[in-house]
């Protein structure tokens, strides 16, 4: 099959019949995408569709592309992702993004869910109280990027251990440690959030080697950041896939 059949037979599966008004303003261009994207990008790697809509939905927060966003709801519920983890996908950009740009996606998710009928809210997934989310986030940030956390708690500045210590609370307690996503796949999505974002090459690094941790091997964060390319640009993923292999060099 062709990269033109393989966009068509891809395209239909995630959004039915709808037609992009490009594809009628802007026929050259649409096929450009169309092809790239679904008939190459889609296809490059061991990645499976679900994982394919969650890191392009992240993508799409990241940039605040949220008509396209909007659209990819919709597929990922066509290629057979929940109402829960498509949510948690979402909740995944707050720590790195900030909530105002998180609550553009978490809306545009809403009107997608109501459209389809359904219910608001979704069971919730907080594995977590006031007394634990600490604990069980500097836990987590543990399994991930080993004992090295607790030092750098430790040798923090006294002026700057609340970051440490929000860090460890908000965005391992209150967000890793939600059900709904396993931990290889925050961990997933949160490379390509933070390769999306342009700019944060120490935390791409840092991500590269918690992938590694916690069982996610070089050719899986080559498929994720490869499938990230067609909504963030060469130079980002470029820049990421130099992170990759300044931590993970070939053989």
């Amino acid at each position: 099959m062709n990269r033109i059949d393989k966009s068509a037979k891809k395209y239909k599966q995630l959004f039915g019949d709808e037609i992009p008004a490009t594809h009628v303003t802007d026929p050259d261009f649409q096929d450009i995408l169309s092809h790239f994207i679904f008939g190459e990008v889609f296809y490059q790697g061991d990645l499976d569709d679900k994982q394919r809509e969650l890191i392009t939905l992240v993508v799409l927060v990241t940039n605040q592309t949220l008509p396209q966003f909007k659209a990819h709801v919709s597929a990922a519920l066509n290629v057979g992702l929940t109402p829960v983890e498509i949510k948690e996908a979402v909740y995944q950009c707050a720590p790195y993004i900030g909530f105002p740009k998180t609550l553009n996606a978490v809306n545009e998710v809403n009107k997608v869910f109501k459209a389809k009928n359904i219910a608001l809210p979704i069971e919730s997934q907080k594995t977590v109280d006031e007394q634990n989310r600490f604990q069980k986030g500097l836990a987590t940030q543990v399994e991930i990027f080993g004992d090295a956390i607790k030092k750098m708690q430790k040798n923090a500045p006294l002026n700057q251990t609340h970051i440490q210590e929000y860090l460890s609370a908000f965005c391992f307690g209150d967000f890793y440690t939600r059900s709904g996503l396993d931990l290889k796949t925050r961990e997933l999505l949160t490379l390509c959030i933070v390769s999306a974002l342009g700019g944060a090459e120490g935390q791409v690094k840092a991500h590269v080697q918690g992938n590694l941790n916690v069982g996610n091997d070089k050719e899986q964060l080559i498929d994720a950041i490869t499938h990230c390319l067609p909504y963030t640009g060469f130079p980002r993923t470029l820049n990421a896939l130099a992170c990759i292999n300044e931590i993970i060099p070939e053989n």
